[in-house]
């Protein structure tokens, strides 16, 4: 194998990289070019860790045999259950513990089978194995995204020469280099839209970050809270206030999603989304049919939670719902080193105090007047006015609604 053929793929590598391949793509693409000069790669496998609030990381894999499987999968924390035992038996598992930076089983020339999937290679035809550990300095460590892991197996009668070995093997620090570049990409995405929203992350991501930066956008807007939250957090443990808010959120949140909206900031137990129009009768009335969609759908979720938490002996509670619309300023709020991603404007302050008349009409969802307007024939007409009121800091008194009451207990039944 000679420098010229290693340069050739490092350089493909590094390409791919700069074109933004998926590690998918870099993966299958690397086994192209090592086959391409002589190294017969059958299986390989790379896995990383990542930044994301539900997966400890991914594995990519690939196979040239023609059997179906999936290439990309994610998995779950590796520090209890299945998953960690299926961790402690791993070839790089032995790589972690032991700071070595490859191991080598000779499959077909009596090498133990010492890992957990080298027992089915066997049983595939394969004949070697090889995985390597490339791991980053402190300094380039984001999370627990540390390190690299990859294997690489054939099908070759003798197995891997030396120099295939040899070749892999300086190919790992480009390889691994290309792979962190997708996948901090990949982390950098899920950050921002776990954090500001789906639609806000994908603005800041396309570079609409400089402060004061914002766009007049006409919108429906969602501002939810629970009801008695006060109540239950000074009278309920402390260790239960978290799951409490996560489940209900996680009701919420679903919801709206669900249904088209953008969820922009949860305040403690409040939630602030928006179902976004492009002005017009049509799309107003859209917007609205989906922000009382997602209400039903809020009811449904609600009950389950409900009812589970009533079984398990936990504290339960609703949700109350104001619902507006209005022309809102959507953008990068704060200072040169704090920003945040929102919507301002007086029809926000509307919504909140909207919401906040859920108790004084002892409603769980209460609509103002250019709501009602705006809303389609059909679900206008399952609306009821609840009367008129001042709004505290809002210069006009106006007509609130809800939702008809005999409606809401059909569907919630």
């Amino acid at each position: 194998m000679s420098d010229t053929d290693l340069h050739r793929v490092a350089n493909w590598v590094i390409s791919r990289s700069l074109d933004g391949a998926s590690e998918t793509e870099l993966l299958e693409g690397i086994c192209d070019q090592v086959r391409a000069v002589g190294v017969e790669v059958a299986r390989a496998m790379a896995i990383v860790d990542t930044l994301h609030p539900v997966y400890e990381g991914r594995a990519f894999r690939t196979r040239n045999d023609g059997v179906e499987e999936s290439t990309v999968i994610e998995y779950r924390a590796t520090s209890s259950g299945p998953a960690a035992e299926n961790w402690r038996t791993s070839a790089f598992y032995y790589l972690f513990t032991s700071g070595e930076a490859q191991v080598r089983r000779r499959i077909a020339h009596g090498d133990p089978l010492d890992f957990n999937s080298l027992e089915q290679l066997r049983k595939e035809g394969q004949t070697d194995y090889v995985a390597f550990s490339q791991p980053f300095a402190s300094e380039g460590r984001i999370g627990e995204l540390d390190c690299v892991y990859s294997s690489w197996s054939t099908r070759r009668p003798d197995g891997f020469r030396d120099d295939d070995v040899a070749m892999l093997r300086k190919l790992m620090p480009v390889f691994a280099l290309a792979i962190k570049c997708a996948s901090l990409a990949r982390i950098a995405g899920t950050l921002v839209e776990v954090y500001l929203g789906r639609d806000a992350g994908q603005r800041v991501l396309a570079g609409r970050i400089a402060r004061g930066v914002a766009d007049r956008i006409n919108a429906v807007l969602w501002f939810s809270d629970l009801r008695g939250y006060t109540t239950i957090s000074d009278s309920a443990p402390p260790d239960e206030i978290i799951p409490l808010l996560n489940d209900y959120a996680d009701a919420v949140i679903s919801a709206i999603h669900a249904n088209g909206g953008e969820v922009l900031k949860l305040i403690g137990d409040g939630t602030l989304a928006i179902f976004r129009t492009d002005g017009g009768i049509a799309d107003q009335a859209d917007a609205c049919r989906r922000a009382l969609a997602a209400e039903a759908s809020l009811r449904a979720h609600v009950a389950a939670v409900n009812e589970r938490r009533a079984r398990e002996g936990r504290p339960t509670t609703s949700v109350y719902l104001g619902l507006h619309v209005g022309d809102v300023f959507y953008g990068n709020i704060g200072s040169d080193d704090r920003l945040d991603f929102t919507v301002v404007g007086p029809a926000v302050n509307e919504v909140s105090r909207i919401a906040s008349m859920c108790r004084s009409v002892d409603r769980s969802v209460v609509l103002s007047a250019d709501f009602a307007a705006a809303t389609p024939a059909t679900e206008r007409a399952h609306l009821v006015s609840v009367g008129r009121f001042a709004l505290r800091g809002v210069g006009r008194a106006q007509e609130l609604f809800t939702l008809d009451p005999a409606l809401m207990q059909r569907t919630s039944s």
